[in-house]
């Protein structure tokens, strides 16, 4: 079954130490995100990287920051700041497809699916930042448009919330994309899976 690696917005805003989004764990998730895009580059399998962009005068906002009906003074993500680069630890092979997004799933308002079309893809492999935002979104996107998922947790950050840490959410989202959304696994095991195919 052909298969697609979709890496989300491994961006500063998440592994930059004075971001208020930052994830504490960052290097050890992107450590394990560039081991799936090795592998997968190995494999001549298909790696997508995905950004999360907004134009400055946010015109292309939607809901994302005034989902309570009350807008924010200020909003996230805003083309050319140093937050939307990519982070520079993340390996960025020559033959990925790069996409740029304005919502949680990385299938809104994208050419994401045609991408996976065009190549084939039947299954996709979920990693990067958030895991409770724009994974889990695009994981339950991608089972709504039939295809195969596979979410690789400890490959997926979060700076957690606050009621819940980083563990919890992840140990949340896991229980509940497993429950009917995805396979839920770990580096080590979609890597031990991948070589023994």
């Amino acid at each position: 079954m052909r298969g697609a690696l979709i890496v989300l917005d491994v961006q500063q805003i998440y592994t930059d130490k004075d971001s208020e989004l930052f994830c504490k764990d960052a290097g050890r998730v992107i450590d394990n995100i560039n081991s799936l895009i090795q592998q997968m580059t190995k494999r001549d399998q298909l790696v997508i990287l995905v950004r999360h962009i907004h134009r400055l005068d946010g015109s292309d906002l939607g809901r994302l920051f005034d989902f309570t009906g009350e807008a924010e003074e200020d909003f996230n993500f805003k083309e050319g700041s140093e937050e939307v680069e990519f982070d520079k630890r993340l390996l960025r092979p020559t033959k990925a497809v790069e996409i740029r997004k304005t919502r949680y799933s990385a299938f809104a308002g994208t050419n994401l699916e045609d991408v996976l079309k065009k190549n084939k893809i039947q299954k996709v492999v979920i990693c990067g930042f958030m895991t409770n935002f724009c994974c889990e979104s695009t994981a339950r996107d991608a089972l709504d448009r039939d295809f195969y998922v596979d979410f690789v947790i400890d490959a997926t950050g979060t700076p957690g919330t606050d009621k819940f840490n980083q563990k919890q959410v992840r140990d949340i989202v896991a229980e509940l994309l497993g429950a009917g959304f995805a396979r839920v696994l770990r580096t080590r095991e979609i890597l031990s899976q991948w070589r023994n195919a």
